[in-house]
């Protein structure tokens, strides 16, 4: 297996619906940002927001990429996403928790 250290990330992203999360995934896969997006619709948000509770329905859209590329993506995401202050969040995969196929793949192919 190649050795990819702690260099593989998952990129949480909430968006406002599909169609934003469609848009923004399909961007950063063709510009090798992530070499592979998961969109979950139908999430239900309670948050803090300019001194209130807000409620929203949004759609989940998870990135999956090499850590090297986490602050293009985020400034990508950033110039594309629809709110003022979007939800991006790096989270760490461990290597060798998972398919080690998979993670290989997730290596080569988010390379640009």
């Amino acid at each position: 297996m190649l050795t990819m250290g702690k260099n593989l990330r998952l990129v949480y992203i909430t968006t406002s619906n599909k169609n934003e999360a469609r848009y923004i995934g399909r961007i950063l896969v063709e510009e090798k940002l992530a070499a592979c997006v998961n969109i979950i619709d139908g999430m239900e948000s309670i948050y803090a927001w300019d001194g209130g509770v807000e409620e929203a329905s949004e759609t989940i859209l998870i990135a999956k990429t090499r850590k090297e590329s986490i602050q293009k993506l985020t400034d990508r995401i950033l110039k594309l996403h629809s709110y003022d202050c979007p939800c991006v969040i790096s989270l760490e995969i461990n290597e060798g928790e998972g398919n080690p196929d998979y993670l290989t793949w997730l290596w080569k192919e988010s390379e640009h």
